[in-house]
C-alpha cells in the first residue's frame, strides 16, 4: 500500500516527500479532530466506581465512605508507613 502511494505521488523525489508529509499531516488531523472526539464518549475513561453516601465528602460517619454493605469503614492499623515511600536502609544485625 505504501509503495503504491509512493509511486502515485507526482513531481519526483521533492514532490513525493512533500506529498508524504501532507498525507501524514492530514491523517493525524482527521484522527485528532474527527475520529477521537467521536470515540471519546464510547471509552471508559470517566467511568469511576467510588461512591459516597452523599455529594458532600465527610458527611457520613467514617468520612462518608462505606463498604458494599452500607456500613462505615473502620480505620485499620497498617503494618507499614504511609508517610514515606523510600525508607532508609538499616544496618544488618542492628
Amino acid at each position: 500500500m505504501y509503495a503504491w502511494i509512493w509511486r502515485k505521488l507526482p513531481l519526483g523525489l521533492p514532490g513525493k516527500l512533500i506529498g508524504s508529509v501532507l498525507l501524514a499531516t492530514a491523517t493525524v488531523a482527521l484522527l485528532w479532530f474527527v475520529v477521537f472526539p467521536w470515540a471519546e464518549p464510547l471509552l471508559p475513561f470517566d467511568d469511576v466506581q467510588v461512591t459516597q453516601n452523599s455529594g458532600v465528602p465527610g458527611d457520613a460517619p467514617g468520612g462518608g465512605l462505606t463498604d458494599p454493605t452500607g456500613q462505615p469503614e473502620q480505620d485499620e492499623e497498617l503494618p507499614y508507613s504511609t508517610e514515606t515511600n523510600n525508607a532508609p536502609p538499616t544496618a544488618p544485625g542492628g
